[in-house]
């Protein structure tokens, strides 16, 4: 009984896990960089979590899995915060399979629920996801100008982007250069 229980949870985790870096985060970002860190840290988690769990502190623990892994693998490295929130959702998913006490296709219903809102909010069907990219402008003497549909206009011709909007970041006086922050919508 004990090692049907580890395999359905396993499973569910591993398919909730799967799904979220398959189907939603590759379609999205079109690209494969975190798919080993996030699909192996939620095996971890998963297996430390249920193999913890019959213990006194496994709550505790779990939590400080948590925490642990969630910081270790990024605190040197400049990592996005969406890239971040789908890390957090793998750790979540591992401890929450393997802790929670709860019918099994509960459990499915719950994942299968959160993988559904973050398909969601990832799609462009409640808001226009707006995206920002720092770029080396050359042409600083543009940002005196009346009107700031000049510059946007230029940062369009220049990038291919639908620039809506942009932000001084730093200026190089040296260089005759200004970093800027431009958004657009995808």
């Amino acid at each position: 009984m004990l090692l049907n229980d580890l395999f359905v949870r396993l499973a569910m985790d591993l398919i909730a896990v799967w799904v979220m870096v398959r189907v939603i985060y590759f379609s999205v970002y079109r690209t494969r960089d975190l798919f080993f860190t996030l699909i192996i840290t939620n095996l971890v988690i998963f297996l430390l979590s249920y193999s913890l769990n019959g213990s006194k502190f496994s709550l505790g623990a779990a939590f400080g899995l948590f925490v642990v892994f969630g910081m270790l693998r990024f605190r040197t490295e400049d990592i996005s915060i969406k890239d971040m929130t789908y890390l957090f959702l793998a750790i979540a998913f591992g401890v929450f399979s393997a802790v929670a006490q709860m019918l099994w296709w509960t459990q499915a219903l719950v994942m299968g629920g959160v993988l559904g809102i973050t398909a969601l909010l990832e799609s462009n069907l409640l808001y226009r996801r707006e995206s920002v990219k720092t770029v080396l402008y050359d042409k600083p003497e543009m940002l005196h100008a009346v009107s700031n549909q000049e510059v946007i206009n230029d940062l369009r011709a220049r990038t291919g982007l639908a620039v809506h909007r942009f932000q001084v970041v730093r200026v190089d006086l040296l260089r005759d250069t200004v970093q800027l922050k431009v958004y657009y919508f995808e």
